[in-house]
Order: C-alpha cells, then structure tokens, then sequence
C-alpha cells in the first residue's frame, strides 16, 4: 500500500488541479471525495497504530510508578531493618557479627556540622548563591491577553492531532 505523505502529496496536487480548471466547487469536492478513499483508509490505520502506542506507553508508565512503589518500599524496610540491627548492636555492645556470607560491623562515622542556630553563624561561613530567574509563560500570556506588549514574546496558536 502507498505510503500516507505519498497519498497526501497527490490529494493536495489533484486538488490544486481541480481548482485550477475552473470547475464547481461541487464537482471538486465530489471528485476528491472520490479519491480520498485510499488516504482516509490509511489514515485510519495509522492512527489506529498512533493509539496502540499511546495504550502500551500508559501501561508502561503506570508499571514503572508500580515498581518505582515497590521498590522505595523495599528501600524503607531495608532501612528500617538496618536501623534496627545497628541500634541493637549498640545496645549489646556488639561491634561485630560475622558469618560466612558477610560481617556487619559499627563503625565510627566522620565529623559532621551540626548547626543548633544558623543566625548565630557569622556571614563569613556563607557561600553566595546567584539568583536564577525562571519565565512565567502564564504570565507572559495574560499580559498580552490583557494587551500589554511584551518584547520578545508573541501568541501563536498550532494545530494538534485529536483521536477520540
């Protein structure tokens, strides 16, 4: 079967055709109806396969936040099991417990900062950190709604594709 652009390109240049000879506006829309049945079939088709993709995306996408779900709750009950492990060590006064498969061990960690009142550290112990301005498009639109002029920015409005 002839591909979808291949088939648009000759409705479009038989249209142009038709227009040209001068005939009826009646007559050229009976003659391109005609001759679409080959461009409508197959866009048929194509959106049918543009909706089977979308379906197998949705899917993929909800089992990706399912294992995503899955796994942070594995994350938190490994945590969670970790937790308990080392807080009984260290009430047993365990440092290590071997076994063939693994040694658990408590081990000292490094010097960490830990700030009790931030507004009691001297600005010398701060890093400046450049403001970073991000476009309101929604505000941009309401202000040329509004009819406001703004430099550098328009209202265009596209076409999209609707398959309901």
């Amino acid at each position: 079967m002839t591909a979808l652009f291949i088939l648009a390109a000759e409705h479009r240049a038989l249209a142009d055709k038709l227009h040209d000879i001068d005939l009826d506006d009646q007559t050229i829309l009976d003659t391109l109806e005609g001759e679409s049945t080959d461009l409508v079939e197959k866009g048929k088709n194509v959106a049918a396969v543009f909706r089977n993709l979308e379906s197998d995306a949705k899917q993929i996408k909800e089992a990706e936040q399912q294992l995503a779900e899955r796994r942070k709750a594995i994350e938190k009950r490994a945590e969670s099991l970790k937790t308990y492990l080392k807080t009984n060590m260290e009430v047993a006064g365990i440092q290590k417990i071997e076994c063939p498969w693994f040694c658990v061990s408590i081990a000292q960690n490094p010097e960490a900062v830990t700030v009790d009142d931030e507004s009691l550290i001297p600005r010398d112990y701060f890093k400046e950190v450049p403001v970073m301005y991000v476009l309101d498009k929604g505000m941009v639109k309401a202000a040329i709604k509004d009819g406001y002029n703004v430099p550098g920015a328009r209202l265009t409005r596209g076409t999209s594709l609707r398959i309901k």
